[in-house]
């Protein structure tokens, strides 16, 4: 076992983890302190707690958006025609500017969010 030492909004945190695993786990924890941060800078946490429980709201709510993305684009995908190569090729464009665009609402969602925290 490996262990990653992680700081969440100014807090060390010793996380262990598979080998191999350590800089994907370092990687998102970066991304959930950018997440705490950004809520604890709109001043809606109340105490630390508070303010984890809101920030795994976030990320909550962006899984879910992206999970409910890829189950509307496999149900299209499954429901298209099969063509040939460039069909295919067609659909993979499609694809990726739906994702490019689903994480471009998301990220309006988020901000969105934090805006109404500010407001708190």
């Amino acid at each position: 076992m490996a262990e990653v030492k992680l700081n969440i909004h100014g807090r060390p945190y010793g996380i262990s983890c598979d080998e191999g695993q350590e800089d994907r786990v370092f990687e998102v924890g970066q991304y959930v302190d950018e997440r705490a941060r950004d809520i604890a800078t709109a001043g809606a946490a109340s105490n630390e707690t508070h303010l984890l429980v809101l920030t795994s709201l976030v990320l909550a709510d962006e899984i879910k958006e992206l999970r409910d993305y890829l189950e509307t684009s496999q149900a299209n995908t499954s429901e298209a025609p099969q063509g040939g190569a460039s069909a295919q090729s067609a659909q993979a464009a499609e694809e990726k500017r739906q994702i490019t665009q689903a994480l471009i609402n998301l990220t309006e969602r988020i901000d969105g969010v934090a805006e109404r925290l500010e407001s708190i």
